[in-house]
């Protein structure tokens, strides 16, 4: 079988460094991530069996509830260990590239675009991820396509405690200027989008009706903040269900679109 080309620091990220099967469940602002991931694909989902295809859904954290929703789910990623851990998810599964979809033409209801666009550095890659997606999709179909906030980085290592430090500062303002982490230490390469630029890509792909929605709202760097410099769980607290309301609250305000870790954008292609 030939794997699909990606970037090398890409795959030693996913199969060395972090086992995502366990990222939005062991922590509280990875359970807010998941918890808000849900209500929002819930508020815009077919009904029912519908047929979803998630690109790039890694260990399946996904596949899994979408399936015990009554879903039909194929899932495609690029990483190996994580097409064999989805498998226990009732989801088909296999080895594939978002920019390169072996599903035939206007085969699905509903596609999920929940990891492909952070991790694809050049305008040009995320485009054709779009693209392919947008070809797989039914008339009327419906896109749901994550990115990373801009400004994520910034909240993130301000909750960690260490941004005072030189080196911290001048890794993260690098990201903050450029919109890009070279993978070189700590996490993989990725690309950090602003709503604005998020909405604007799933847009210039064709689809219609492109919403944009903050993810874990503004207190998401509490919650991380409190785990990671106590030591405490915080996954099933009085300050998670503060942070969850807060997300909620935050919605109809797009100047807080800034203040989340993820971004979601939805659109329909036309029908």
């Amino acid at each position: 079988m030939t794997l699909p080309e990606l970037a090398p620091e890409i795959m030693r990220f996913y199969t060395e460094t972090i086992d995502e099967a366990d990222r939005l469940t062991t922590t509280a602002d990875g359970r807010l991530e998941m918890v808000r991931t849900q209500e929002l694909l819930r508020r815009h989902l077919p009904t029912p069996p519908a047929s979803i295809l998630d690109v790039g859904g890694g260990p399946g954290a996904h596949a899994r509830w979408l399936v015990e929703d009554g879903y039909s789910v194929h899932l495609v990623d690029p990483i190996p260990q994580h097409v064999a851990q989805a498998k226990a998810t009732g989801a088909t599964v296999e080895i594939g590239d978002a920019r390169s979809l072996t599903a035939a033409d206007a085969s699905f209801d509903v596609v999920l675009l929940l990891g492909p666009l952070y991790h694809l550095i050049a305008r040009t890659d995320r485009d054709q991820a779009l693209a392919e997606a947008y070809r797989v999709l039914k008339p009327g179909g419906l896109l749901a396509a994550a990115g990373i906030n801009r400004y994520s980085s910034l909240f993130e290592h301000a909750a960690f405690g260490h941004l005072y430090k030189e080196p911290m500062q001048k890794s993260i303002g690098h990201i903050l200027a450029s919109q890009i982490h070279d993978g070189k230490k700590a996490f993989t390469a990725a690309y950090f989008h602003s709503g604005e630029q998020l909405r604007d890509e799933v847009a210039t792909a064709g689809f219609v009706d492109a919403e944009v929605f903050g993810i874990e709202g503004p207190a998401w760097s509490m919650l991380a903040a409190a785990e990671r410099n106590t030591g405490g769980d915080f996954r099933d607290s009085p300050l998670f269900e503060s942070a969850l309301t807060a997300a909620r609250m935050a919605e109809p305000y797009p100047e807080l679109l800034a203040a989340s870790s993820h971004l979601l954008s939805i659109g329909h292609r036309p029908a």
